[in-house]
């Protein structure tokens, strides 16, 4: 198990980080469970703050992980926040994805239970756009069963147009896909090392 620390908070997507490393980002709507993924693949449960109200995480939250950094982005979406903070989250998710240098992957959330929003194929837009090597994980598996999980996992994929290879089913409580996540987040590293 990689050792993971707790960095800094960053109110925007300029912030420089000592040494340089690459970044992977944990992205998805509010409430589609980053924080308790991001606690999963940690291996601790309380290294990212979880909170029943959706939209807690208003900063990039930033995470040693061996030689790369974790990044907790805002959730976009629903959160109980005014509408002006509302779109200062969403330019900072905007930013970070469209302009950070380290950037090497993105883990994009999405939740087994939800249709892609209008705010995720705003977010896919902008993965495709940036062409960055993104992971889809389909988060909250343990609330289906097997063959209800796969069809909700083809349909979302089909809707935000990632293919199948670059998606893995999760499950923060139960602990699925959280080993194949960790594999997929050091493949992000190795290839920008290389």
């Amino acid at each position: 198990m990689i050792a993971v620390s707790f960095v800094g908070s960053y109110p925007t997507a300029d912030f420089r980080l000592d040494p340089p490393r690459p970044e992977v980002c944990f992205l998805g709507r509010s409430n589609v469970g980053k924080s308790s993924l991001l606690n999963a693949v940690a291996g601790r449960r309380q290294l990212a703050r979880t909170s029943r109200t959706p939209g807690k995480t208003r900063m990039c939250n930033v995470f040693a992980f061996g030689s790369a950094y974790l990044v907790d982005l805002p959730g976009y979406g629903y959160a109980r926040v005014g509408r002006t903070e509302r779109h200062g989250l969403q330019r900072l998710i905007r930013e970070y994805l469209e302009r950070r240098e380290p950037l090497a992957g993105a883990i994009w959330l999405l939740d087994v239970r939800r249709d892609p929003s209008a705010d995720d194929l705003e977010v896919a837009e902008l993965l495709h756009r940036r062409e960055l090597p993104v992971l889809v994980a389909v988060t909250k598996a343990d609330k289906f069963g097997r063959m209800r999980r796969v069809e909700r996992a083809r349909s979302i994929l089909a809707a935000v147009d990632i293919p199948s290879d670059q998606c893995v089913v999760t499950s923060a409580r139960t602990g699925e896909g959280i080993d194949d996540l960790r594999d997929s987040i050091a493949a992000f590293i190795d290839d920008q090392d290389a």
